[in-house]
């Protein structure tokens, strides 16, 4: 069954055309060579956090904030802190994040990626694998974990020279812990069910609600773990982000206030902050 806080995106997805501004590039090959140890072509695989969902003052998907590909200098995405270093890489960084996305959809995902040949990938996948229904509707470790090794061996096979960043997933349970006392958060997440493993019933101190937020939170932290070994075992093309994405202290001024839960520009910005390797030499 289609979760129903996905479904506002994809009544949204048919104006994309005309209302989203944007990533940093078109569907142009890339190029050869780098400056200084720098990629020239970039891609981002994940989903609509990485799309810049809500981030741009309305309820839809908005490229250029994306902290990973995005090119409004409000955000300082990674593409925008290359660029600086390495114009070569101008109109070469593509976004094949989607909203809704789950660790399923990665393996089309990294077939993009390897399509254009990106020297340079980016990973952000599990808040959907998560939000689910409900606990039980939540994706089996190892079958996401399958997911992830599978997009990751596409590219490793592929592109073997290619560097791939693996960012954890935020803390979800601490939106909740920072949302639930806000009035305006409650409602919206009440009304559109968002993310409703997480924050349904987002009042209500009853020892289920407890135990299912609970649960969330620890698939969350087992999904993170899988991610990691992920990556480990990729090899040494691979970074792990070390668990900064989940390790950001989400406060409400940091998430749009459509849904309360999409990072607002702001919140891009802090993710491209302590996902952003500063030298690409791993």
């Amino acid at each position: 069954m289609i979760r129903r806080w996905h479904l506002v995106v994809l009544i949204v997805l048919g104006a994309l055309t005309l209302a989203c501004q944007q990533g940093a590039g078109g569907a142009t090959p890339a190029p050869s060579g780098s400056a200084k140890g720098y990629p020239s072509s970039m891609a981002a695989l994940g989903d609509s956090i990485t799309a810049g969902f809500g981030s741009c003052g309305a309820f839809l998907i908005c490229f250029k904030n994306s902290w990973s590909t995005g090119t409004s200098s409000q955000v300082d995405s990674h593409y925008a802190r290359i660029l600086a270093r390495n114009p070569a890489i101008k109109g070469h960084a593509h976004e094949f994040a989607q909203p809704g996305a789950v660790a399923a959809a990665l393996p089309a995902q990294a077939d993009r990626a390897v399509a254009m040949k990106a020297q340079y990938v980016t990973v952000l996948i599990g808040a959907n694998d998560a939000c689910g229904g409900g606990v039980t509707a939540m994706t089996p470790v190892t079958d996401f974990r399958d997911s992830v090794d599978a997009a990751l061996a596409k590219i490793r096979k592929a592109l073997p020279r290619s560097l791939v960043l693996v960012a954890s997933i935020p803390d979800v349970y601490r939106l909740w812990q920072v949302g639930h006392t806000d009035a305006g958060a409650v409602r919206v997440w009440s009304r559109f069910h968002i993310c409703p493993a997480m924050l349904a019933a987002p009042t209500s101190t009853a020892p289920a609600d407890d135990s299912r937020r609970r649960a969330v939170r620890d698939r969350i932290n087992d999904y993170d773990a899988a991610l990691q070994e992920a990556c480990r075992s990729y090899g040494k093309h691979c970074r792990w982000d070390g668990g900064s994405v989940h390790e950001v202290q989400y406060s409400l001024d940091l998430v749009n206030h459509f849904d309360y839960f999409h990072p607002n520009a702001e919140g891009q910005r802090e993710l491209a902050d302590v996902t952003y390797p500063g030298r690409f030499t791993w």
